[in-house]
């Protein structure tokens, strides 16, 4: 049984911090092996010059894989990031940020994923990441 959005809502509200939840994530699609957020624009996120800051991308590459394991497991569990790298391609201003974590391996003790950031106006790729979680429970 594949998790509904509205599952995956739950998980992001009740899961992690109030700085994350001010980022103003949602969910927008899960399947077996991957989950799409958006992440609104807002000027308070935006850096000199404009563009959405590096840390608030990081942040929802992050969480959309904490999703996407969720999803691939059918319910959230304790895990915590192991490592994780960004690419930084071009800025973002102005627009949402539709983040799409793929897992690549999902094993019994470890996750690992491929984010893709994409400007939700013009659809080109805005960064991308590589994460590693370790699954706690």
């Amino acid at each position: 049984m594949t998790m509904t959005t509205a599952e995956a809502d739950k998980i992001l509200s009740a899961s992690f911090a109030p700085w994350v939840l001010e980022l103003g994530l949602r969910v927008e699609a899960v399947g077996d092996d991957r989950a799409i957020l958006r992440l609104p624009w807002s000027d308070r996120l935006s850096r000199e010059g404009g563009g959405l800051s590096g840390q608030a991308l990081m942040a929802a590459a992050d969480t959309a894989t904490v999703i996407a394991v969720s999803a691939a497991r059918g319910v959230y569990g304790p895990m915590t990031t192991v490592q994780q790298s960004t690419s930084f391609q071009r800025a973002v201003s102005g627009s949402d940020v539709l983040i799409e974590a793929v897992l690549s391996k999902l094993g019994r003790r470890m996750a690992f994923a491929d984010i893709t950031m994409t400007d939700g106006d013009s659809g080109e790729i805005a960064a991308r990441a590589s994460t590693v979680y370790a699954l706690l429970g």
